[in-house]
């Protein structure tokens, strides 16, 4: 099954309740994960990190961790979108290694600039490329017709010890993806455009 981009949007909800028996096949994993590094980020910098879980342990720590909430065991893949903060200094060439040189000896040397000793923004970023690509795998799973949960319901310092995070990463967010058991709640209602579109500046 595959959706056009459209259809994907309205039909991904947050979806509560997946089949614990159902795999997610190792090629699913890798079409799904192929698609999600196709994400924007700043400078091309590519700072997101994934941490796939499916390992029944670990995704029972992270339930512990998260409250027992049966998403986290239930689902086929559980997916830990992260960011390295220092990810603008490692190998940066690499970010460009297909462009002509001209545009490597211009776009390379401002990456550093642009975020070197600035923690804040390194981890403003990480939550930027990190919120992209969450965006990105939860329509790529429906797509692909599997469901899937954004998730923030876990305690961070706690998932970052199971999951061994290193100092200098940060947790954006989790997201479960599987085969839904019931459909999702109906949808709360969205507020109108004219609430929530400003045309140019806001009023003053």
């Amino acid at each position: 099954m595959s959706l056009d981009t459209f259809a994907a949007i309205a039909e991904r909800r947050s979806v509560k309740k997946f089949d614990p028996d159902h795999a997610m096949p190792e090629p699913e994993v890798s079409r799904l994960m192929e698609a999600v590094i196709l994400s924007p980020t700043s400078f091309n910098m590519q700072n997101w990190r994934f941490v796939l879980v499916t390992d029944p342990e670990v995704k029972q720590a992270v339930r512990a961790a998260g409250w027992d909430q049966a998403q986290y065991t239930d689902c086929s893949l559980l997916v830990f979108v992260c960011g390295d903060r220092g990810a603008y200094g490692r190998d940066t060439g690499r970010y460009w290694a297909t462009a002509d040189q001209a545009t490597r000896d211009a776009i390379v040397p401002m990456i550093v600039g642009a975020y070197g000793g600035r923690l804040e923004l390194q981890r403003d970023e990480n939550l930027r490329s990190g919120a992209l690509a969450s965006q990105t795998l939860m329509l790529a799973a429906k797509a692909m017709d599997y469901d899937s949960c954004p998730m923030i319901g876990f305690d961070f310092e706690q998932v970052a010890e199971i999951i061994n995070l290193p100092d200098d990463h940060d947790i954006v967010m989790a997201v479960t993806v599987g085969k839904a058991l019931e459909p999702a709640r109906p949808r709360g209602g969205q507020l109108p455009l004219a609430e929530v579109v400003v045309r140019d500046r806001f009023p003053g």
